[in-house]
């Protein structure tokens, strides 16, 4: 299913090359990965934030520009294609109001991407201060899935 995505999105567009397939969030939250891919490829969401220490307890490369990426929504089926644009680190506490917005999750606010952010990461027992480091990574849509005929 993602190849033959993927084989489209190349068909479409006449960009190829490496690509990793990933959901938003954590496998055991499905609906919060559909829900976030959904709001990449209608809207807002040209963002993301990870935990630094979780790229390196799982031995994983950090995102680097150029990156392209399909995303899955919460059953693993893919929702659109991204390319990374920015990838920075940066201490919880210094996250400004412009990635919140970026984030394009909630009233897109500063306090709301906090306390989101806080709630995420205690669902799995992290917790999280200040000085915590995170990934910010910023991205481009460059193609929606197609809308799937109804009936």
């Amino acid at each position: 299913m993602i190849e033959d995505f993927w084989d489209e999105f190349v068909a479409a567009t006449g960009i190829d090359g490496p690509y990793e397939a990933w959901a938003f969030g954590d496998e055991s939250l499905g609906d919060l990965a559909t829900e976030l891919a959904l709001l990449v490829r209608d809207g807002p969401k040209r963002a993301t934030a990870g935990l630094a220490a979780e790229y390196e307890a799982e031995s994983e490369v950090l995102p680097t520009v150029g990156d392209l990426s399909v995303v899955l929504d919460g059953q693993g089926g893919p929702v659109c294609v991204i390319r990374t644009t920015q990838v920075e680190t940066r201490r919880f506490g210094d996250v400004d109001d412009a990635f919140a917005w970026d984030e394009g999750e909630g009233d897109r606010t500063l306090d709301w991407w906090r306390r989101a952010h806080l709630w995420f990461f205690e669902q799995f027992g992290i917790r999280v201060d200040e000085d915590t480091p995170l990934v910010l990574e910023r991205f481009e849509l460059l193609w929606p899935a197609p809308e799937k005929p109804v009936g």
